[in-house]
């Protein structure tokens, strides 16, 4: 009785202006059956139809009507206040002839985006796999957790629509899913009880250019901007073209926040990182147009990178210590931001480490706690707050250890520190509950100190609830 009540209210309204019933309303893939939208926001919906038509949208989590009329190029959109989370509901649209979008949650919406160590299936890349995948995805079965993923693709011009579809989560789906992304909402979920709704955004190898629009890149790369009409001779290297062809899509879908994984790309122009990735995230929020949303990412875990460039002389430049300090740098600059530190993940021989889980999960204790309000778990990682010289010592002192400094059990061996003819020693490290002291034979006064400042090294100091320190330098040599 209900449906017929709808279908005859939207019959009568296409009939008030005018629309012929043989019109057909076009959606872009977000919009699709399995959907999830964000709860309690006033959430958009757009599409296409004929110029001029009267579009009319139904939730029938309220059955309310909503209407507007497609410009001249025949797009429309509205804005939709949906509830807390719940459903499955169904969303009704017409613009003549009834469309039905069937199967709708309401939950908790994450963009999820990087490059390769984002997208990394669960079923991990050929001879590198994800560790516990099979045992995961065994048990990945869950209506309430859902994703949809922007397939790869590079455009000079920008786009409005993509090919994809919403899935529900089981192990069919999941096993060909961002490993970073599901671990990430299957924590949400036993955690909050409600949907959580992924959109997936990544291509493995991107710089981070390639996910900035022209009009934001040009003062930073001039030049290097593809005009139309060019090729892309480099899809995942060529600044601008993934933010056409894979952001474009998505942009303005209600959500409550963003994860990312990047970072291996830019390894060797770290000067310019925190600059462009700060520029990124305004851009991205600017766009958005729902403030300064929750931004948590991933620092690019230790790596062997002289793998790729053996030459003696690139060795300095190829430390990705630097990369690493240019996103702990970057902090300091993106408002509403979040740090997950991976220094005792990461593999020499491998720029993706198979514990997707702990990194992922790393990135979802923040979100719990800064955005969701979860008290009383671990979830910024430590930082440097001073060095100070005592005669032949120097004390570390941190941010972010409200019960102290451990090592479980591991001996400290990454700290090295430098006197005034600035040469580095293996310095000899003991743990005082929330402070390091440095001593080192080689070196009568201490005027700086580095802690994991390498390519590749395994992180030993953490909070005491497992968050570990980054790698830090007190120099600017």
């Amino acid at each position: 009785m209900k449906t017929t009540l709808r279908f005859f209210v939207l019959l009568l309204a296409a009939g008030l202006s005018g629309v012929s019933l043989q019109a057909e309303i076009r959606l872009p893939s977000l919009f699709s059956d399995n959907m999830v939208l964000q709860q309690q926001e006033e959430a958009p919906i757009w599409g296409w139809a004929e110029a001029g038509a009267r579009v009319v949208l139904i939730p029938s989590w309220n059955n309310q009507s909503y209407k507007t009329t497609a410009n001249e190029d025949g797009k429309w959109k509205l804005k939709i206040k949906t509830p807390v989370a719940g459903g499955p509901y169904e969303i009704t649209i017409s613009d003549g002839m009834e469309r039905v979008i069937s199967n709708v949650l309401i939950g908790e919406i994450w963009l999820c985006s990087g490059q390769s160590n984002m997208e990394m299936p669960m079923k991990g890349y050929s001879g590198q796999p994800v560790m516990g995948s099979n045992d995961a995805v065994v048990r990945s079965k869950n209506e309430h957790i859902r994703f949809i993923t922007v397939p790869r693709s590079s455009e000079i011009e920008v786009q409005d629509d993509f090919d994809g579809r919403w899935l529900q989560a089981e192990p069919s789906t999941v096993v060909n899913f961002s490993a970073t992304a599901y671990y990430f909402a299957k924590l949400l979920y036993e955690v909050l009880g409600v949907p959580v709704g992924l959109i997936h955004v990544s291509y493995g190898g991107s710089c981070i250019e390639t996910w900035m629009s022209k009009e934001t890149a040009e003062p930073y790369m001039g030049v290097g901007i593809p005009q139309p009409g060019d090729s892309v001779k480099v899809p995942n290297r060529t600044p601008t073209v993934l933010f056409n062809s894979m952001l474009s899509p998505v942009i303005g879908y209600a959500i409550r926040g963003a994860i990312w994984y990047q970072g291996e790309t830019n390894y060797m122009n770290a000067d310019e990182y925190t600059r462009l990735f700060s520029t990124m995230v305004r851009e991205w929020r600017d766009r958005w147009g729902q403030g300064d949303f929750p931004f948590y990412y991933a620092q690019i875990a230790p790596f062997n990178y002289r793998l790729y460039k053996p030459r003696e002389d690139f060795y300095e430049k190829l430390n990705s210590a630097y990369l690493r300090e240019a996103q702990l740098r970057a902090m300091e600059v993106i408002p509403n931001c979040g740090m997950a530190v991976l220094m005792d993940l990461g593999e020499e021989l491998c720029i993706h480490p198979a514990d997707k889980k702990t990194g992922s999960e790393r990135l979802a204790y923040w979100a719990l706690a800064k955005t969701y309000g979860l008290e009383g778990i671990g979830y910024a990682c430590p930082f440097l707050k001073e060095m100070t010289v005592n005669d032949t010592a120097a004390i570390l002192t941190f941010n972010n250890i409200p019960n102290g400094l451990t090592t479980f059990g591991k001996e400290l061996t990454a700290f090295e520190v430098a006197g005034d003819d600035g040469v580095f020693y293996p310095a000899s490290a003991v743990l005082s509950r929330t402070s390091v002291i440095l001593t080192c034979r080689e070196v009568s006064h201490i005027v700086a100190a580095r802690y994991a400042f390498k390519d590749f090294v395994v992180g030993e100091l953490y909070s005491t609830e497992g968050i570990p320190v980054p790698s830090f330098r007190t120099d600017d040599w």
